[in-house]
């Protein structure tokens, strides 16, 4: 079991991957910082840098590449020192982008199981994935390249509870 899950994970990340960045022209941590960034509006690049599991070079290089590109804006943070990020309109286009490739990429991968099945490894994946955080920002980096809309639909993020809990 644990081979068959190692593989189909593998395959997963390898598929879902290559769909994001072909959404976004690029890869690495961009997309996940514009789906945190869509979900948490004027965080900092500090905070994203988190989520992300970067350097803070690294993540000054994604923040610098999504602006070039027109899809991030700064504004002044909540100090003179910081600065508020925030998704342009073309961002937010490109982040839809990015998660109707990562639904379809997904849905493909699920496409072999039928209805009754489906309904089984949802009821599964929803204990996997309340086990893989145990607090916030854990919660928020496992959660990075989620279709957060997706979890607002019953029955809802596993992880909520721990994102909240934690603030």
């Amino acid at each position: 079991m644990a081979n068959l899950l190692g593989v189909t994970v593998l395959a997963g990340a390898d598929r879902m991957r290559s769909a994001v960045e072909g959404a976004l022209g690029s890869g690495g941590a961009a997309p996940a910082a514009l789906v945190h960034l869509a979900v948490y509006p004027g965080e900092s690049a500090e905070a994203l840098h988190r989520v992300l599991g970067i350097s803070q070079p690294g993540t000054a290089q994604v923040v610098q590449r999504l602006v070039d590109q027109g899809l991030l804006e700064r504004r002044p943070g909540r100090d003179r020192r910081t600065q508020a990020l925030h998704l342009t309109a073309a961002g937010r286009r490109t982040l839809d982008e990015l998660l109707e490739r990562r639904a379809e990429t997904l849905n493909a991968l699920l496409a072999p199981l039928s209805d009754d099945e489906r309904v089984q490894i949802t009821q599964l994946l929803e204990k996997v994935v309340a086990g893989l955080a145990a607090d916030r920002p854990e919660a928020l980096t496992t959660c990075r390249l989620c279709d957060r809309e997706a979890c607002r639909r019953e029955p809802g993020c596993p992880l909520v509870d721990t994102i909240r809990s934690s603030r």
